[in-house]
């Protein structure tokens, strides 16, 4: 039983390193080479978790080799385009000026039940919203509305605004992440002083998050009110 245990541990730390080699990417947004990849990874994972005669080497010599050639694989791909065409495909656009390309759908085997229920998705339920739209290699759809169906943005208001970054998380159940804090440019002793001037300590925080400006949210682990100031200024 311990060396099952042992077994499953390292195959999936090697799993794990496989799939954070091959880059941040959700399932869905898989180029066809590396879903490839990664059903293969996992089948070859399984075979010495289910036979305990076969080394571990076994599997993690594939493994790696996998990981490695889709590395090498993707590297050739941003040299030569062409190859990349060849490996991934190239984006389809099924909608242009408005009006929906048959030829294309029928290339790319679509049904129109596919193509609404994508649609839909985007909160989009008419198509004459729509006035261009690409199928992407990862079968994800890219869609642009009509000016006219397309919610108006401040400029078109003519609204002035900033732009600043989000607020960022300094403080996660009750403990300090000093990263975050040098990355909004300020000290500790001026985070410190802030929650001493929300009368509470970091050990109370359930989160605490900043944004460049100052302003920051503390959310209290026993429900107190949330506060709401500026850092480093009593609310």
């Amino acid at each position: 039983m311990n060396i099952i245990l042992i077994r499953s541990l390292i195959l999936y730390v090697l799993v794990i390193f496989s799939v954070r080699l091959m880059g941040k990417r959700q399932l869905g947004e898989l180029q066809p080479s590396e879903l490839v990849i990664t059903i293969l990874i996992s089948n070859i994972a399984t075979l010495p978790l289910e036979d305990v005669d076969i080394p571990v080497i076994i599997g993690a010599v594939p493994i790696l080799s996998l990981v490695c050639f889709e590395v090498i694989m993707s590297w050739l791909i941003l040299k030569f385009p062409k190859l990349r065409k060849i490996v991934s495909g190239s984006p389809k656009i099924i909608i242009r000026n408005g009006e929906l390309d048959v030829h294309t759908m029928r290339e790319l085997r679509l049904s129109v039940d596919d193509l609404l229920t994508a649609v839909r998705g985007r909160d989009i339920f008419d198509l004459n919203e729509i006035q261009y739209a690409i199928v992407e290699t990862t079968g994800s759809f890219s869609i642009m509305k009509k000016q006219s169906a397309d919610t108006p943005t401040r400029n078109d208001l003519s609204l002035k605004c900033e732009c600043a970054d989000p607020p960022i998380l300094i403080i996660s159940d009750g403990r300090l992440l000093e990263n975050a804090v040098k990355c909004l440019g300020f000290t500790e002793e001026t985070i410190c002083r802030t929650i001493k001037n929300a009368n509470g300590k970091i050990n109370d925080i359930l989160l605490m998050t900043c944004d460049t400006s100052g302003n920051c949210c503390i959310v209290w682990k026993n429900n107190r009110k949330i506060f709401k100031g500026k850092t480093g200024v009593s609310n």
